[in-house]
């Protein structure tokens, strides 16, 4: 058997390899958000797209590494998956479900959900630069920043799915200079509803890890005064105050300081 899958199926192989239940059930839109690419036609039109267990294909690794197979197919809405007899015999059908948490780099197909992401994330909090609806954005305009993103060597994004769901993203932006090159400004948002669930962690060391992979020694950030669940997930991170900005937001009528913060990785 093929033991190398396609690249954009690693996330979904993520996904199973921290599966606990017998059974799994998932939307089309599910998966699509977890591999952050709309999947193929074929996987719309036939079933035997999702059948397949042998080679040139290679996206069916996704789930037969972990020992699932498919069990029922609704095409265009959902796929039933099952783990094999061996598993079952384990006691795996009690499995309690588990929450599954997915870090991946953003994709051009992304480009709606970042939108929704961050018109939710801005509507919820008084904490971003951006209030309600005052985020222009359009889907041509995010596809070529993530295109861009995609093509540097030191600025990114990642967004994290949780249970196939958008809950946040982290993004890391360096240069413009050769002297500036070695840090990198750091956003981060988390959809109100996943708080709670190590989304903001996890999206915080996904940034130091891949900032070391690619050279980055230095991470800074901007966070409101009167925002100490932020600050504390920060100051978790290493990341320590450095500064204030007096004044440097204007909400609802009030100014608000910023702190500086940041730190050497």
């Amino acid at each position: 058997m093929v033991k190398k899958m396609e690249k954009k199926y690693i996330p979904l192989a993520s996904f199973f390899s921290e599966a606990s239940q017998n059974e799994v059930t998932l939307t089309y839109t599910v998966i699509e958000n977890i591999v952050g690419q709309q999947l193929p036609n074929a996987a719309y039109l036939n079933n035997s797209w999702w059948k397949k267990t042998k080679p040139p294909a290679t996206h069916f690794l996704a789930w037969v590494n972990s020992d699932y197979t498919v069990k029922d197919i609704e095409l265009g809405r959902s796929v039933t998956f099952i783990k094999e007899s061996e598993a079952i015999d384990m006691g795996l059908s009690s499995a309690k479900p588990k929450n599954i948490l997915i870090i991946r780099p953003v994709d051009l197909d992304d480009a709606r959900a970042i939108i929704n992401l961050h018109q939710d994330i801005d509507a919820e909090s008084d904490f971003m630069i951006f209030g309600k609806d005052e985020r222009k954005m359009s889907v041509q305009l995010i596809r070529k920043r993530i295109g861009e993103w995609k093509k540097s060597k030191n600025s990114g994004m990642f967004v994290g799915i949780l249970n196939g769901e958008f809950a946040g993203f982290v993004a890391l932006i360096s240069g413009p200079s050769s002297r500036t090159n070695h840090r990198a400004s750091l956003v981060i948002g988390v959809r109100r509803a996943f708080y709670g669930h190590g989304v903001g962690t996890t999206l915080m060391n996904k940034a130091d890890v891949w900032a070391q992979e690619v050279g980055i020694t230095r991470l800074e950030l901007t966070v409101i005064e009167k925002n100490e669940r932020a600050i504390t997930l920060y100051k978790k991170m290493g990341y320590t105050i450095e500064g204030t900005r007096p004044n440097s937001l204007l909400i609802d009528g009030e100014y608000v300081n910023e702190f500086y913060m940041g730190k050497n990785i």
